[in-house]
């Protein structure tokens, strides 16, 4: 049992008796990637366990590796383990928890790592003994990305203070920065920062790859904006599809949100279609009015002149085509060559749909960016506000959405695929979700590895010269 009242200041420069023993059930992705962190800082004791038919596989894995003990099953992980965090996917955590969860050790600390907590919640109320804690959490950022600085939330549902000061100190190794929410708070904002951002990017992918075009490759698609748009919707197609789909189909707050994105999308298109400049205009400026505080007649002269909008008194991540132009897929970066041709006008009709979903909903995305955002809604804000604080950008959008009818197919496939996103969402079909997901995935596997590393370069280079400062990087 746990001494709360003589062991809050843990740490792993402590002798290996003094040590708790933490336990990880379920160890794919996020739960290796906490192996390896809680291993490397020194922690000597570190019981760990996936199905049991992963069981030698996973001894194999973990052969020589500091303190970490490879067990069979939960069972053996929850005797002994002084913390436990489950793991595993949002879909099937209840089954997990309800196998698991009453050889939980009496006065333990227990946690779940999903990225719902609506399931885990009702899981762990359902079965874990009343004779142990609960304090939950979740890393908001994917297994590649160093958790040094990204928001790690912290969830006190029932346990005393000691036994959050107790999770507090074995992952302060991780260098995280600690957000405290409770289980609902979570999920209204996790659909905020998340669930919306990814069905973005997931709709885009599905309208390029049935366009049967790699959208880089004919002209359309380079250079700025667009370098953030092809290099994140392929790191996310070069995940799990299961990463994604419990954040989106478990969490009522994401259904929301994600259909009000098609929708949002839907109308905006219907109006290009219709050529109702003024109704398209006096449509999004009023999302840019309530999303980013920005007055149509603003203009302070920032970047050398442009006709640029005063931003609300805040830090604005301000993203410039000098550090976008130094990535692009499948060939020289823009800034190797020396071009100075300005990229093609596009009607950015996932950016406007964004921006219209936060208006429609009342969302005010830049409360989440300072409280837990991720590294790909940082870079998505980011561009958004690119894009909307120059009146000249957003007018051509308009333009290009308007009467260049080279982005008409696109947009309309766009469309398509978002409310295809939507309706699979209502339908709550993990089946349906990863079906469509490993479709499009497969059309763009051969750029996968290149998409990561360019991909992760650019998050580093976006956070380092200072883009992520409003972001809380």
């Amino acid at each position: 049992m746990v001494n709360l009242d003589t062991t809050t200041d843990i740490a792993p420069t402590d002798p290996v008796d003094q040590q708790p023993t933490i336990g990880l059930i379920g160890m794919g992705a996020m739960g290796a990637m906490y192996a390896k962190h809680l291993s490397d800082a020194g922690w000597k004791k570190i019981s760990v366990c996936d199905l049991p038919a992963k069981y030698e596989s996973l001894k194999a894995a973990y052969e020589g590796v500091p303190g970490v003990t490879v067990y069979p099953d939960g069972h053996a992980v929850s005797r002994i383990s002084d913390f436990i965090m489950y793991s595993v996917e949002a879909e099937h955590i209840g089954r997990v928890v309800a196998q698991y969860g009453p050889s939980t050790k009496v006065g333990s600390i227990v946690s779940g790592q999903t990225s719902v907590k609506a399931p885990e919640k009702e899981a762990f109320e359902a079965h874990l003994p009343a004779d142990v804690h609960i304090v939950s959490l979740h890393s908001l950022h994917g297994p590649t990305v160093s958790p040094v600085g990204q928001p790690l939330v912290l969830i006190k549902h029932r346990a005393p203070d000691a036994a959050l000061r107790f999770v507090e100190n074995i992952f302060r190794c991780f260098r995280s920065r600690y957000v405290y929410l409770t289980y609902e708070d979570h999920d209204l904002v996790t659909a905020n920062v998340q669930a919306v951002t990814h069905a973005a990017f997931l709709t885009m992918g599905t309208a390029w790859a049935s366009s049967l075009s790699y959208p880089w490759e004919h002209g359309h698609y380079v250079g700025g904006i667009e370098t953030v748009k092809v290099n994140i919707m392929l790191r996310i197609y070069s995940n799990k599809w299961h990463v994604y789909a419990g954040l989106a189909i478990l969490n009522p707050s994401a259904r929301v949100q994600i259909r009000q994105y098609a929708r949002s999308a839907g109308e905006l298109f219907k109006l290009m279609l219709e050529g109702q400049e003024g109704a398209l205009r006096a449509r999004v400026y009023a999302a840019r009015r309530t999303v980013f505080g920005y007055g149509e007649g603003d203009a302070d002269g920032l970047e050398g002149g442009e006709d640029e909008a005063k931003p609300k008194p805040r830090t604005p991540i301000f993203l410039t085509e000098d550090v976008l132009d130094q990535f692009t897929i499948g060939g020289p970066p823009k800034a190797a060559t020396g071009s100075t041709t300005p990229p093609p006008c596009n009607s950015h009709l996932a950016l406007l749909a964004m921006v219209d979903c936060w208006a429609r909903l009342s969302i005010q995305p830049f409360d989440h960016l300072s409280l837990a955002a991720t590294p790909v809604f940082r870079l998505w804000i980011g561009v958004a506000e690119y894009l909307f604080r120059a009146r000249s950008r957003l007018d051509a959008a308009l333009r290009a959405a308007l009467y260049d009818t080279r982005h008409r197919a696109d947009d309309l496939e766009f469309v398509v695929g978002a409310r295809g996103w939507s309706q699979c969402v209502e339908f709550g079909s993990f089946e349906l979700y990863r079906r469509r997901f490993e479709e499009t995935s497969g059309f763009f596997e051969s750029r996968f590895e290149e998409a990561n590393r360019i991909g992760g370069a650019m998050i580093r280079a976006v956070v380092e010269s200072g883009a992520g400062a409003g972001a809380g990087a």
